[in-house]
């Protein structure tokens, strides 16, 4: 595949992962607004389902990252290069922040509007660390293991939705898209940072433990 249809799979990726991730936030929230839980599991599912979705339709093409840690973690495995990283990044968070402005204008909300949940304490960093590093294990294992990584990740993020204590955002362009919505998926932009140094914490930690899988792939 050409860069051009990658980069075009990556924005388009990213960009339905934050429509579906905002959007079933907003729709769930409006059909029970005094039900946290039910909310939280419609939009687990939401996620879950569009993760399956797009990872099976785009993962011949780009490799279906729709993450920042995700792309460079192949990139320290050197399976692609610098520029393609800078690019693959560029494009998921563009493609994230067109999907949050949709799915805000959708349900009559504002195309971008900076949010006002705060998600903060050591306790829900270290989730975030956590959930990075259980994503990436799941994705590059069950590669290695000649599996369909759809189901694998689509499984693990709409249980790591309920298992971790900040809902398991585990990608910067995801978090970087739902600081611009004030509905149920959103962080409060002063979060952000955080959020995003735990992430690339999480990926570096799930890079060391995977480097013990290597021998792994040698012997296959």
């Amino acid at each position: 595949m050409n860069n051009k249809q990658k980069l075009i799979s990556e924005y388009l990726g990213t960009l339905m992962l934050v429509f579906a991730v905002v959007g079933s936030g907003i729709m769930a929230e409006n059909l029970s607004p005094s039900n946290e839980g039910i909310v939280l599991l419609a939009n687990a599912i939401a996620t879950g389902a569009i993760l399956y979705i797009i990872i099976s339709i785009f993962s011949k093409i780009s490799g279906a990252h729709f993450n920042p840690v995700v792309s460079l973690y192949f990139f320290f495995k050197k399976e692609i290069s610098s520029f393609l990283l800078i690019a693959y990044i560029t494009f998921q968070i563009i493609g994230g922040i067109s999907g949050v402005i949709l799915a805000n204008y959708i349900f009559d909300e504002l195309f971008i509007e900076f949010s006002s949940k705060v998600r903060s304490g050591a306790n829900i960093f270290v989730s975030e660390i956590l959930a990075t590093i259980g994503l990436l294990i799941t994705i590059i294992l069950t590669i290695k293991a000649n599996k369909d990584p759809a189901i694998s990740v689509a499984m693990y993020i709409t249980g790591a939705y309920w298992f971790t204590s900040s809902t398991s955002f585990a990608n910067p362009a995801v978090t970087i898209s739902r600081s611009l919505t004030d509905t149920f998926t959103g962080i409060h932009p002063e979060n952000v940072i955080m959020f995003i140094v735990m992430q690339l914490i999480g990926m570096l930690i799930a890079y060391f433990i995977l480097i013990n899988f290597e021998p792994l792939s040698q012997s296959e």
